[in-house]
């Protein structure tokens, strides 16, 4: 009988130790090590192996410019927001992550793109549904595709089995925790399993050009479960964001080798599943019946996206001893330097106020364009004065109370004029060399806060 060998994994990153260790030296976190059992695959077993024999490739190493490669086009889903989030569309034999917390809409999206795949073969393997729930989802949904396959199953060598028979050209995993290799012995889910059934699929995704969708889920601090050397193996992260009580979800891609990370893909759920929102702004705007004041529209970028957003601030007298500083989507940090440039070179009497800052529509933005809405978001519930809604701000604040200029201003006004804005706040430092009688929008050109307070206020 051979002897059962174990060893003791960090479950949060990843590192093996053969003894347990109360703090993990490689990221520092205590109590996370388990030990787990292990078994070393035979010489010559693999997972996974192409029918026909593969071709040994040259371990040999060649010049860089000797290397030869045939660029290969895309997939296009037919999903527009996935398409800009993965770069223009996906990417063949790419292996892809999406996470996101419980009933956000990652196995809806997931089985919406199975389905929209018209014309190509799908496999779409659940390990925590049954094909009964799967097809109930499924009618719910406008989008047929009568080459999409389900299968219910968590053994890795059982799945890889019906891959050969069937040999997709998509193949979705929902999700990664659940699926078990036979070659670990450690329970679904651990350290071990999550390593060794993702390198299985991702040698799977190399050999055959397949591209692989995982589902992964996230634990409590909103990071992807398992270790960290999940992430850096696969391809793409995607993060799919959003209050459940609300009908918006986000998608956002935190790595991606085939494109760029500032993309941002913006989903309504309905009954009938995920609608791509074409045009954000108009949903990131509160419609309102009056002109209330704490309130400015802030022109912002996402990747090649300009969005306007509704930058909501409550300035209060403080109640008890030490004042409140709250911000909800805006980074704390920033809106607390924001506030010592009020104070400082604008004269504002901050230090016994409470300040709530809220982001409306539940977007995260860490755009430093923003910092003008802020500042005049804040200015206008100080003051109870109420900003116009004709007028939108996007401009960077220093320190010195300055108004430095920010990225694409032009797409910024573009976005400002085609929503119908009369008027847009910017640095006179980003209109420098910029035609401006092609826009129809009024610029307004300023270099220090002074200046703001004069023109809006």
């Amino acid at each position: 009988m051979a002897k059962v060998k174990t060893s003791f994994f960090c479950q949060n990153c990843g590192a093996q130790s053969p003894k347990w260790l109360g703090k993990c030296p490689a990221c520092g976190q205590w109590n996370t090590y388990v030990e787990e059992l292990i078994q070393k695959e035979e010489s010559g077993k693999g997972s996974w192996k192409p029918s026909g024999g593969a071709h040994k490739k040259s371990t040999s190493p060649k010049k860089i410019t000797d290397v030869t490669y045939q660029e290969q086009p895309r997939w296009i889903t037919g999903d527009p927001e996935l398409d800009r989030v993965l770069g223009g569309g996906i990417v063949p034999g790419s292996l892809v992550l999406i996470g996101g917390e419980p009933g956000i809409g990652k196995s809806t999206l997931m089985l919406q793109i199975a389905l929209t795949l018209s014309g190509r073969t799908v496999l779409y393997v659940s390990g925590e549904e049954s094909e009964s729930q799967i097809k109930m989802r499924a009618d719910r949904m406008s989008a047929k595709n009568p080459d999409c396959y389900v299968l219910s199953e968590t053994n890795t060598q059982q799945i890889f089995q019906q891959v050969e028979i069937l040999k997709p050209d998509f193949l979705v995993i929902d999700s990664i925790q659940t699926l078990s290799s036979q070659y670990v012995e450690s329970a679904a889910g651990s350290v071990s399993q999550v390593r060794e059934c993702t390198a299985e699929l991702m040698k799977f995704a190399k050999e055959t050009g397949t591209p692989v969708f995982l589902i992964g889920h996230i634990t409590k601090d909103g990071s992807i479960a398992g270790p960290k050397v999940l992430e850096h193996m696969v391809d793409t992260v995607l993060q799919f964001e959003g209050d459940r009580h609300l009908t918006y979800r986000i998608l956002r891609t935190s790595k991606n080798r085939f494109g760029s990370t500032h993309e941002l893909g913006i989903y309504e759920m309905r009954a009938e599943g995920l609608r791509s929102v074409a045009n954000p702004s108009e949903i990131l705007l509160t419609q309102r019946e009056e002109v209330l004041n704490g309130v400015a529209i802030g022109a912002m970028m996402e990747g090649n996206r300009p969005l306007l957003i509704e930058i909501q601030s409550l300035v209060s007298p403080a109640t008890y001893g030490t004042p409140q500083r709250s911000s909800t989507g805006h980074d704390a940090k920033r809106l607390n330097m924001l506030l010592a440039v009020l104070e400082k070179r604008g004269g504002m009497r901050l230090g016994n106020q409470d300040v709530f800052l809220n982001v409306a529509g539940g977007l995260r933005v860490d755009d430093p364009g923003l910092d003008l809405a802020v500042c005049a978001s804040l200015i206008s519930s100080y003051e109870d004065t109420p900003v116009s809604e004709q007028i939108c701000f996007s401009g960077e604040v220093g320190l010195g109370g300055e108004i430095r200029a920010v990225s694409r201003i032009e797409n910024r006004i573009a976005e400002a004029e085609k929503l119908g804005f009369k008027k847009i706040v910017v640095s006179k430092y980003a209109v420098k060399g910029l035609d401006l009688k092609k826009f129809q929008i009024e610029i307004l050109a300023v270099s220090k806060l002074e200046e703001v307070y004069s023109k809006i206020f």
